[in-house]
């Protein structure tokens, strides 16, 4: 096993993060990160700005992207790691998947305005660097700087959480589909933060069984969106479905983030990780 500060998940200005892909690459450098992925929502816009930059500083990038899944009526996300961004099929596929945003984001607003929030979609749009990828993320945003709420974890719990007033459902990819373009595109698809998912064991299971079925490779282990106690668990199903181990922070932004980029503890020995299966993809200076 290769032992490596890898941090193979995190978000930039292209879609619902703060900073833009160069200083994430900058970031992730002066935090002692060994290999380093952008994985943008839906988006593989900025991979060239990524890739250019890490090979300046000299950190070695595998190329990324995170997709919006729904699986049993719940979004899910797929990373993909290691694969070619000009690929026609994972490029029309991402846009079929951001098609949809835009229009619910301004449902989105009309539900809130209902509960006596105005302007919240005008607001929101403001902090989306690229309107096709608008979210919740910049909804939450919107409502801590006006003051409706303390921080993003109670603007979800309160507005955009499911069965809350600015809560709107969106259709995704299907899980096959994005397994499919991301391997069919030369990489490695991974379940991102399984534990975030509001599921139960049998879902959950269920979930592994069609990824895995479909061709998917990876799972992530060590996670931003993890607890450590979640930890050994995902290396138990790591191990049981013959799935790499991957590791990322889900770095959105500097306050809000629970960790920075090159924080996350290493991944297990008894593991295998991700980047091994994609050594030959992996981008140097």
């Amino acid at each position: 096993m290769t032992i490596l500060n890898a941090d193979l998940h995190c978000h930039s200005t292209v879609s619902d993060g703060t900073l833009e892909p160069e200083i994430l690459a900058e970031r992730a450098k002066t935090r002692g990160v060994e290999l380093w992925s952008l994985t943008d929502h839906d988006e593989v816009g900025g991979q060239q700005r990524a890739l250019a930059a890490a090979r300046e500083l000299g950190l070695p990038y595998l190329t990324g992207v995170e997709i919006s899944v729904t699986f049993c009526n719940l979004t899910v996300h797929i990373i993909g790691l290691g694969f070619d961004p000009g690929d026609e099929a994972l490029v029309r596929g991402l846009e079929r998947t951001r098609g949809g945003r835009g229009e619910r984001a301004q449902e989105m607003g009309a539900e809130l305005a209902k509960v006596g929030i105005a302007g919240a979609y005008e607001g929101a749009l403001k902090y989306a660097g690229n309107p096709e990828l608008i979210s919740r993320t910049h909804f939450a945003r919107f409502l801590v700087e006006t003051g409706v709420c303390r921080d993003n974890n109670e603007v979800f719990r309160k507005y955009l959480a499911d069965g809350k007033p600015g809560f709107v459902p969106h259709r995704w990819a299907a899980l096959g589909d994005a397994v499919r373009w991301i391997r069919e595109a030369g990489g490695v698809a991974v379940i991102a933060h399984p534990a975030r998912y509001d599921q139960s064991p049998t879902q959950e299971y269920a979930l592994f069984c069609e990824f895995k079925a479909h061709g998917g490779q990876g799972v992530e282990v060590v996670c931003g969106s993890h607890a450590a106690s979640e930890y050994p668990k995902y290396a138990d199903l790591a191990l049981e479905f013959g799935l790499a181990a991957s590791r990322g922070s889900d770095f959105h932004c500097p306050d809000e983030s629970r960790i920075d980029l090159g924080e996350l503890p290493l991944l297990e020995g008894r593991l295998t990780p991700v980047w091994e299966l994609l050594a030959d993809r992996i981008q140097a200076a």
